[in-house]
């Protein structure tokens, strides 16, 4: 009898741990949930730079070989990166974001971060809709608007000042136009 009764108290307290174990857990996931859901609804920023400020001025050189200098001129500048897995399914939002709003090929910068190396499958279909550069991760371009996270979008007024920017295309406002 002795026995049983050790084994259920054992039991027990292995039961009892294993609880508290898992609420620990739960815990650390909710503040996960947090840091992560946060990074995403527009808790954490897109840019370095706030609303109303100017990127710093840039020089850069399209994949077709034309130099872009700016950031006037531009009206829509987006960021991609060959290692962000989100990147890929927002390409055809962007796509369709520009198309709706009438934005000139000329006024849209499409610019995909990693090695030269790396393949990127949308490069063709960032190029139909956008004048596309291809830089390092610390490049000229993502230091000028201190990007934070990937994929961003950022829309400019006619001077270059930043009107909006977010993490999905679609839930920035249309373009006034110039």
């Amino acid at each position: 009898m002795l026995i049983l009764i050790t084994v259920v108290v054992l039991v027990g307290a292995l039961c009892l741990t294993n609880l508290l174990m898992t609420f620990g857990v739960i815990r650390r996931l909710r503040e996960h949930t947090e840091l992560l859901g946060g990074s995403r609804s527009g808790d954490r920023p897109v840019l370095g730079i706030s609303v109303g400020e100017a990127p710093a001025p840039f020089a850069s050189v399209t994949t077709d070989g034309q130099p872009l200098t700016g950031p006037a001129g531009f009206r829509l500048v987006a960021f991609f990166s060959s290692s962000c897995s989100a990147c890929p399914e927002r390409v055809a939002p962007f796509a369709d974001y520009v198309r709706v709003n009438r934005v000139e090929r000329e006024g849209v910068l499409a610019v995909v971060l990693g090695p030269d190396e790396a393949t990127v499958p949308y490069l063709d279909d960032l190029a139909a809709v956008a004048q596309v550069c291809r830089e390092p991760a610390d490049g000229e371009l993502t230091k000028a608007f201190a990007v934070s996270g990937y994929p961003a979008f950022c829309l400019l007024d006619a001077d270059g000042v930043v009107a909006a920017a977010g993490f999905d295309p679609g839930a920035l406002p249309a373009p006034v136009a110039a």
